[in-house]
């Protein structure tokens, strides 16, 4: 199952908007007000420098796009288990790895959405807070 998931993911970044086709847009304005009614989340599938470079949209789980890579998948098992019946709305630096990973949830089955890159999210208006700095390895 692992090796199928890393064989998908690593067809849809091959294939790109072709492939991403299937996982449809969602201006942040849409995703701001369906994570507002509880019926979504928000996941920055960015990486934690970059989280803590530029801000995080303010309701946004964080889970990088690298965790969802690994073997064991982090942080993402139990987020995804938990957030089985809400859309999970996905978005990165530019809509590339929030896609790729969107096309694979959609996959397997998730009601998932596409809101493109971070600073479209500025760009609206919409409020980002502070992410705190990946913690320091002892």
């Amino acid at each position: 199952m692992k090796s199928a998931r890393r064989l998908l993911l690593l067809f849809s970044l091959a294939c790109g908007p072709a492939f991403a086709a299937d996982v449809p847009p969602v201006t942040p304005a849409e995703a701001a007000k369906l994570v507002a009614a509880g019926t979504a989340v928000l996941v920055d599938v960015r990486e934690p420098a970059e989280w803590t470079e530029t801000g995080v949209a303010a309701p946004a789980v964080l889970l990088a796009k690298s965790a969802f890579d690994a073997e064991q998948a982090g942080d993402w098992k139990p987020f995804l288990e938990k957030s089985r019946g809400k859309e999970i709305i996905l978005y990165c630096r530019s809509g590339r790895r929030s896609g790729a990973v969107a096309a694979v949830l959609a996959s397997q089955g998730y009601n998932v959405a596409n809101a493109g890159g971070f600073k479209a999210w500025q760009a609206a208006g919409l409020p980002v807070r502070p992410a705190a700095p990946p913690a320091a390895k002892e």
